[in-house]
């Protein structure tokens, strides 16, 4: 149970207050640590899964922790962003966002609850939701210019490229799903 890619797992899980703490602390600095600690979690995402793979260390406890790590530390950076920005501009994606996460975690249930969890595994569209959700969500944390680029703009242009990465894949997993969710037996 405790081997690399489930303890990467479960330091994204404890990053989470770093990053809460970090971000609402009055400092110069505190936009950039916080960043620094959200990309670490960003990277152990992507590298948790690589190793599990790569050193065929996938197991139940995995497979349950590493959705709930992912999903923890988007979600809070997400409510942290909007607590410093209440914009709807920022209030929107974030809603798409968060009720895809919502909807597709409840649809891989029931696929699982049915022996069909493959039906909705994580697709290459998913990945590239991810991809830009952390980078987007990363420079709205940075919430700075830097080198004269307008970070925070960026990533508020990318947090809209991610949400609409996020309902189509969301409405992949739907269309394959599909067949199932009309059965009437």
């Amino acid at each position: 149970m405790l081997n690399v890619p489930n303890l990467l797992s479960l330091l994204r899980i404890f990053l989470v207050p770093v990053l809460i703490l970090l971000f609402l602390l009055p400092h110069d600095s505190a936009a950039f640590w916080a960043t620094v600690i959200f990309l670490v979690a960003a990277m152990t995402d992507w590298f948790d899964g690589y190793l599990a793979r790569r050193l065929n260390q996938s197991s139940p406890f995995g497979a349950f922790i590493d959705p709930v790590a992912d999903k923890l530390i988007v979600v809070v950076a997400l409510i942290l962003i909007l607590f410093k920005n209440p914009q709807w501009l920022i209030l929107l994606p974030i809603i798409v966002i968060v009720g895809r996460e919502i909807t597709v975690s409840a649809l891989r249930e029931w696929m699982a609850e049915l022996g069909a969890r493959n039906v909705v595994k994580v697709s290459n569209m998913g990945k590239w939701k991810t991809t830009f959700q952390m980078i987007a969500i990363a420079c709205l944390i940075f919430n700075d210019s830097l080198f004269g680029l307008p970070v925070f703009e960026l990533g508020l242009v990318l947090l809209y490229v991610a949400a609409i990465l996020t309902l189509w894949s969301m409405l992949i997993y739907l269309r394959a799903a599909w067949p199932m969710l009309m059965d009437k037996g």
